[in-house]
């Protein structure tokens, strides 16, 4: 866009704006009854006169690519979100689309020229004007506002450079939130990267739908958002990671409906019957037993019901007979999701006989399992593909989604918190955390676990475990792997869910380690169950509101009956937060 912008703007004064050029043909925004429109601004009938019909992808975003520039890594960027591309080819095309981007590259006049003449004008208002999922980036957000500086708001207008600053704008620059976006949550003083020579100005007419603006010379308007149409002036798909994110919330808006989801841990007692144990660091308690509690918790309103085997007959999971009846009895009476983990792994018998992880998998499927969890196999799968770079299709992890789909597959993470000083003090990703280091460090990465029990918000199933036993099994092995890595490595590899935990905060009921969950929730595209803390209503709705965390799982405080299930729920609603009732 630089090139042809700086080639342009050659021939005009600071002072002119974009209607000397195309006086006839800019889109505006005015408003209507609290509500927005976006008018095309040249003769054609009215926006109204078309039908918007949305597909039913979920999967595939289209993308209005005129032909007037390199819009490749615009591309690659959706593609490495998980998402196909459909290209419009007719003004139907962007009636039709779920989510529309339309990455604006090169000059004002001649992109309005190509959409009136291919009636994507016509077409573009006529969506917008829906208030259909919009995202338009760099001439795409220009394309909104009207162009005559007498009209009123929406002006646009080259950059002043008689103070010395050098136009067009080529590089980076750290963007100030206005007002709530859902696509720019948490990226507020980060550096986006801009190339333009023409900018938007922000105003007292336009201030109620300017998201975000960017000091260069002057304020100018780096974002806009109004419903679901959003505009930014910068090239996320060239702003790494903080630019990932920001189309990352666009494709994956909230919708989903938060989960709740309970867990039990179970062990087999003296008689070799299988009871829910759950206590702080594993001071067990026994309270029931597990199919009964599954049947109660699923009347209470549990969204989803996942179980662990962590200890007993974990090197023989094919002949750990009483965990397939569980899921057998479980699944005639209890009518929401579950998920079984522990042992799911490739391993030889006492006689033997090998088997894969997809057969051990399979087997929990056969029982009533919809879901299976894997630990400490994802762990070691992530460092090997994260060193290599190559997907060997030999991992668990790869097996059961290729086999089942990567919506049947959980990764359970299990980090731990490492307090430094500086960011840069590690290779692995660290954030600023809430609750300073005991030497009042700032920042932490969260190292990653193996070899302990997961303290996941499922239904959990020991059988024949002593608590000396769980001394042993559960000691904790670091990893050289953060959490972020991890997180970002088995989505790759076909993860579907991650489970996370916090070794920290679990059993602590002081609430769920936000720092971490906003840090994992916001770096992939999978849902992410915040996991371990929990210890009243107020804390469900804390982890909803503040991160991007699709479910939340709480054991201790369910089994003890200190937080029922319902009261979760109630207060949900309460909050505004949407909830299955």
């Amino acid at each position: 866009m630089a090139a042809a912008a700086a080639a342009t703007t050659t021939q005009m004064d600071n002072t002119r704006s974009l209607s000397s050029i195309s006086s006839t043909s800019s889109l505006l925004f005015t408003r209507t009854n609290e509500f927005y429109k976006i008018q095309n601004r040249v003769k054609f009938k009215s926006p109204r006169a078309l039908s918007i019909r949305a597909t039913s992808s979920d999967s595939v975003v289209t993308l209005l690519d005129y032909g007037a520039g390199n819009v490749r890594s615009v591309r690659n960027a959706i593609r490495h979100l998980g998402f196909g591309i459909k290209d419009v080819q007719t003004p139907e095309d962007i009636l039709n689309a779920n989510r529309l981007i339309f990455p604006g590259v090169g000059a004002f006049a001649a992109a309005m020229d190509v959409l009136n003449k291919t009636g994507m004008a016509e077409a573009l208002c006529a969506y917008i004007e829906k208030d259909r999922p919009f995202l338009g980036i760099c001439l795409g957000l220009q394309l909104l506002f009207q162009s005559s500086e007498e009209n009123g708001p929406g002006v646009v207008g080259r950059f002043d450079s008689s103070n010395g600053f050098r136009v067009p704008q080529i590089g980076w620059n750290a963007l100030q939130i206005t007002k709530d976006s859902e696509i720019l949550d948490d990226v507020g003083d980060h550096h986006v990267y801009f190339v333009h020579s023409y900018r938007a100005m922000p105003s007292d007419d336009n201030k109620e739908w300017v998201s975000s603006t960017c000091n260069y010379g002057d304020n100018f308007i780096a974002s806009v958002r109004r419903g679901n149409v959003h505009a930014v002036q910068f090239h996320p798909e060239k702003s790494g990671d903080v630019g990932l994110s920001v189309l990352r919330r666009f494709l994956h808006p909230k919708t989903n409906i938060p989960k709740v989801i309970a867990c039990l841990d179970v062990r087999a007692n003296d008689k070799g019957d299988l009871v829910v144990t759950k206590g702080d660091q594993y001071d067990v308690r026994n309270l029931g037993k597990p199919v009964e509690l599954a049947r109660q918790y699923y009347k209470e309103g549990a969204d989803e019901i996942s179980f662990l085997n962590i200890t007993g007959f974990r090197d023989f999971p094919l002949g750990d007979l009483p965990m397939l009846q569980v899921l057998r009895l479980t699944s005639e009476n209890v009518f929401v999701p579950l998920t079984v983990g522990g042992g799911i792994r490739d391993f030889t018998d006492a006689n033997g006989r090998h088997y894969s992880s997809l057969e051990v998998a399979s087997e929990y499927f056969r029982s009533g399992a919809d879901k299976i969890s894997i630990g400490s196999d994802a762990v070691y799968a992530a460092e090997d593909y994260l060193k290599t770079g190559v997907k060997t299709g030999k991992s668990s992890l790869e097996q059961i989604s290729r086999v089942y789909g990567n919506q049947a597959v959980v990764v359970s993470i299990d980090p731990r918190r490492v307090y430094i000083t500086h960011p840069n003090d590690v290779e692995f990703k660290a954030v600023r955390v809430t609750d300073l280091g005991p030497n009042g460090e700032e920042y932490a990465w969260y190292q990653c676990t193996v070899g302990i029990l997961c303290f996941i918000v499922t239904f959990l199933f020991v059988h024949t475990a002593t608590q000396s036993d769980k001394a042993v099994n559960g000691g904790r092995e670091g990893r050289p792997i953060g959490a972020y890595e991890l997180a970002k490595a088995v989505e790759d590899l076909g993860a579907g869910e991650i489970l996370l935990n916090c070794i920290d905060c679990d059993g602590q009921g002081k609430g769920f380690d936000m720092d971490l969950i906003k840090l994992i929730s916001d770096a992939v595209s999978i849902p992410v169950i915040a996991s371990s803390g929990a210890g009243a209503v107020e804390h469900f709705s804390d982890v909803f509101r503040k991160t991007n965390a699709s479910a939340a799982l709480a054991a201790g405080i369910f089994h003890r009956k200190e937080v029922p299930i319902q009261s979760v729920k109630e207060h949900l609603y309460k909050e505004g937060i949407e909830v299955r009732i």
